[in-house]
């Protein structure tokens, strides 16, 4: 993979950004972002790089194991620390907003650690593709001076991929993984039964074969199940649809649906007012 010129310029162009932040801690999820970050940082700089990853109950399960491995894969040392967001009113509350407290929560801990890690600057695993998305949570990132290596170097999700498979990263394919929390319809409290719910009907799918896929949780405890369409009919048949409603009202919810548009990223956005878009656009979050 590094017979290609432009890949390998994108590399260089990584590092030497990295490298140029002093001694550097990657918010490090595990995604395959924030795993291209840290493989780049601990080029750049060594034992002066650090990733940190946050646990809470938004965390999948299975999500921290991944990210501990990886990071012993890379050979960057390695923080775990946890954040207390469900303690916050305004994040369990789920306005359109809910992200920018999360992060407030993360990137205000990371901060206050900063002398205590031996680091200069937070990065983060924010790519150019994500600038035209509704994400509060950047906001909070320039609050608390946070660093966005792959959007300085003009690095979408493409681009990204491309360089963790020449890097022999496992994460290089895996479906984006955001917090068990966005699943939840704004409006309808975050609390961490729901979570718990939805993080367990995701693994039952994800045990039958399915990679891409959500579980959305909406009011009156509703299971809205979004995969790929052309995988819609193998959920839809008797044997497999009796056993899913079993199974998913096991776990606590009352109705189940199967969302006919299939998989999309970002879903629930679709109910948040144009104008707030762009107002959030406008301002950079």
């Amino acid at each position: 993979m590094w017979n290609d010129p432009d890949l390998v310029a994108l590399r260089d162009r990584l590092i030497e950004t990295l490298r140029g932040y002093g001694r550097v801690a990657v918010a490090f999820s595990g995604g395959v972002d924030s795993t291209v970050v840290a493989q780049a940082a601990r080029i750049a700089r060594g034992d002066e790089a650090i990733a940190v990853t946050a646990v809470s109950d938004s965390l999948a399960e299975g999500e921290l194991e991944e990210a501990e491995a990886l990071a012993r894969r890379i050979g960057i040392r390695h923080r775990v620390i946890r954040t207390e967001e469900f303690a916050d009113p305004n994040y369990l509350r789920n306005g359109t907003d809910r992200c920018y407290f999360c992060k407030s929560e993360l990137y205000g801990r990371l901060s206050g650690l900063l002398g205590e890690l031996g680091v200069d600057v937070i990065a983060s695993g924010a790519n150019i593709d994500d600038a035209g998305d509704h994400r509060p949570g950047m906001r909070a990132a320039s609050e608390h001076g946070v660093r966005h290596p792959l959007q300085e170097c003009g690095l979408g999700k493409a681009s990204v991929r491309a360089l963790a498979r020449a890097w022999d990263l496992p994460t290089w394919d895996k479906p984006a993984t955001p917090c068990l929390s966005s699943r939840i319809a704004y409006g309808e409290d975050v609390t961490p039964e729901r979570v718990r719910m939805i993080d367990q009907a995701e693994r039952w799918l994800r045990q039958r074969g399915f990679r891409l896929l959500r579980v959305r949780y909406h009011k009156g405890d509703l299971a809205r199940i979004e995969v790929p369409v052309e995988e819609l009919p193998r959920l839809a048949e008797p044997g497999s649809r009796g056993e899913l409603v079993a199974a998913f009202r096991a776990l606590g919810f009352k109705f189940i649906t199967l969302d006919l548009e299939g998989f999309r990223s970002g879903s629930l956005n679709a109910v948040i007012p144009p104008e707030s878009l762009a107002r959030s656009a406008a301002a950079g979050v």
